[in-house]
C-alpha cells in the first residue's frame, strides 16, 4: 500500500518526502487540536 501511495505522489524523492512530511504534520495537527480536545471529555479516565 505504501509503495502505491509513494508512486502516486508527484516529483522526485525530495519533493515526495516533503509532501509526506507536510501531510503527516497536518494529520498530527488535526488530531492534536480538533479530535483530542473533542474526545477528552468523553473518555472515562480517572
Amino acid at each position: 500500500m505504501y509503495r502505491f501511495l509513494w508512486r502516486r505522489l508527484p516529483g522526485g524523492t525530495a519533493l515526495r518526502l516533503a509532501v509526506v512530511l507536510l501531510l503527516t504534520g497536518g494529520a498530527v495537527a488535526a488530531l492534536w487540536y480538533v479530535v483530542f480536545p473533542w474526545l477528552a471529555p468523553r473518555v472515562p479516565i480517572g
